[in-house]
């Protein structure tokens, strides 16, 4: 029996988000078959996750749909005024410049990545990696429900139900990838457990529409914080004004009590609290829809069980803050998808996929207590507004910011550190960009010793070519003269080798080897030309050493400093890889 006769998909996908589309079109982008399925009849009716961090950006770039996702994305210009106000007309309290667009920090972010940082909402987003996979060959099945799941030694039988029509089938897999939410059923039947708290506080959302342009035009954010006893429950302690498209379309947002049962949505109601917000007693809007969510604390400290592996929400589930969660989500499947597609195709053995869970399980756990900090990190800002044991303790503070005695002084200065706090969530692109992979899909330098962070690890990025870390942006410059990153020559389904001019014998024993996973960038030569001297001074090797950077970006082995002659190059180059993709050199052989 054939591969096509014993499973009618490589790959099958439960789950339309962030997690599932992006793994399917990953895998159809590497040429793997895959059906996803959704339960639902189209993708996400409501905007949900909307910040885009730039490692997300750097794998929307790497499938080949950063420009068409940034063309309907409100702009990185347009994301950082964020206000801290007592509404949107009323008098202003403080402002942060946010993710990234500050003087003090655009450069930290330009020099990162290639990719600016966008602001797509998920009801878009999901779309756009939806078409895109399903132009490059994926399947989608909508109005399918998934049932059940069997696994064994050689796939998974999954059973589905087409809710418009009632029938149950069967499908049969290679592998399963559960990627079906927060309350995700098929981690449930993988025996796949969950830590930490759920339901711990609650924040009702009402999406309206109004053009709220004269409010904002002038200072544009996608964050405007209220500070009003109208919105004081909970953690957060103040009213969100969310921009979902600039300046028509909003999400109005505000902590209760769950232990009181669910939020008055009632219209009256509303009206009353989208006004206060605002700040415009007579403001006309659209209501377009009223929601609930929940603060969960809790993450998977194991994605996988056997031919089932599941990422996105059902294995990390947090609150919006610090804006980690589709980023986390897109990742999760960049990381597992060039795995999936190795193993299908035969480039790596099955164990390689055991890195899976090693890798993410921490960046998960390492999200979710960022995301509930950034939580608990507004209690200064709570402290600076109000003054304890006044009547109205936060008309009081608010007053008291403006008293030019020794009380405003205390505050202002008060003020001024628990905006600087505020930097961990709102200009943290070191918990963004610095994530360290650590399994045997990496290769350690035998003699490494740990990482010395130069500057805080949480507000700033390290680039560094360390087996486990990202491969480090520098802009080069091609052929046609157009500049071309680091990252646009590797990545794209492939392991790179990357070397200098110096380091040819490793550039000769990867053409002797004719691998057809394995790409060679010779930097310094013609299409990769450092006339910046960017790579030289981040790439922490000899010119004559070399580098190999997974499919994903990542760095999982380094030489540095050359070899003798071709044969020496291909010696090692064979037992790295064997060692990095699990195959004792089967492959390297058969090749």
């Amino acid at each position: 029996m054939t591969r096509s006769q014993e499973f009618q998909t490589d790959v099958l996908v439960v789950g339309t988000g962030p997690m599932g589309a992006t793994t399917a079109l990953a895998l159809a982008t590497y040429g793997v078959r895959v059906h996803v399925v959704n339960r639902y009849n189209w993708t996400a009716n409501t905007p949900r996750a909307h910040i885009t961090n730039q490692r997300a950006m750097e794998v929307l770039r790497d499938l080949g749909v950063e420009q068409e996702a940034r063309r309907d994305a409100t702009p990185w210009e347009w994301m950082g005024d964020t206000l801290f106000t007592t509404s949107l007309a009323g008098p202003e309290i403080a402002r942060l410049r946010t993710w990234g667009t500050g003087d003090e920090r655009v450069g930290d972010y330009l020099q990162a990545s290639p990719c600016p940082m966008m602001d797509l909402p998920q009801d878009q987003m999901e779309p756009l990696l939806v078409k895109n996979a399903v132009a490059r060959g994926a399947i989608f099945s909508f109005n399918t429900e998934y049932l059940s799941h069997e696994q064994d030694t050689s796939g998974v039988t999954v059973k589905l139900r087409d809710l418009l029509t009632g029938r149950e089938y069967q499908v049969r897999a290679r592998y399963l990838v559960g990627a079906d939410g927060a309350k995700s059923k098929v981690m449930d039947d993988a025996g796949l457990k969950v830590e930490g708290q759920l339901a711990r506080a609650a924040t009702a959302y009402v999406l309206f529409t109004a053009d709220l342009t004269r409010y904002v035009a002038h200072r544009p954010s996608i964050l405007y914080w209220m500070v009003t006893s109208d919105a004081s429950f909970g953690e957060i302690g103040m009213g969100l004004l969310r921009a979902i498209k600039p300046w028509n379309q909003w999400i109005a947002g505000w902590g209760f009590d769950m232990s009181k049962g669910e939020p008055d949505f009632s219209p009256e109601e509303v009206k009353r609290k989208v006004r206060a917000l605002v700040g415009d007693p007579d403001l006309e809007f659209k209501i377009d829809s009223t929601s609930v969510w929940y603060v969960n604390q809790a993450h998977a400290p194991v994605y996988s069980s056997g031919r089932v592996f599941c990422g996105g929400d059902a294995v990390h589930r947090h609150p919006p803050s610090s804006g980690l969660g589709s980023n986390t989500c897109m990742q999760d499947a960049f990381n597992l998808a060039w795995k999936l597609a190795f193993v299908v195709k035969g480039h790596a053995g099955e164990q390689l996929l055991d890195s899976y869970t090693l890798e993410r399980a921490p960046v998960g756990a390492q999200i979710v207590k960022r995301a509930n900090q950034s939580r608990l990190d507004y209690a200064p800002l709570q402290q600076a507004f109000r003054k304890a044991g006044a009547p109205d303790p936060l008309a009081a503070g608010i007053d008291e910011l403006a008293d030019p005695g020794a009380a405003g002084i205390a505050r202002r200065s008060a003020l001024a550190e628990a905006l600087k706090l505020k930097n961990y969530e709102f200009n943290a692109q070191g918990v963004e960009l610095n994530q360290r992979c650590v399994s045997e899909a990496v290769i350690p330098e035998p003699d490494a010793t740990e990482e010395v962070w130069k500057r805080d690890p949480q507000l700033h990025v390290q680039p560094t070519t360390r087996p486990g870390a990202k491969l480090p942006h520098a802009w080069l410059v091609g052929q046609d003269g157009r500049r071309v990153s680091t990252l646009d020559l590797t990545g794209k389904g492939k392991v790179s080798l990357v070397t200098g001019i110096a380091g040819q014998a490793w550039a000769d024993a990867a053409k002797e080897m004719d691998l057809p996973f394995l790409r060679t960038v010779v930097i310094g030569g013609p299409t990769a030309q450092d006339v910046y001297c960017s790579w030289h001074a981040v790439r922490e090797i000899e010119e004559a050493g070399a580098l190999l950077v997974r499919p994903d970006g990542v760095v999982a082995w380094r030489k540095q400093a050359g070899v003798v002659d071709s044969a020496q190059a291909r010696e090692e180059l064979e037992q790295a890889l064997a060692s990095l993709l699990d195959q004792k050199s089967r492959v390297l052989e058969a090749a």
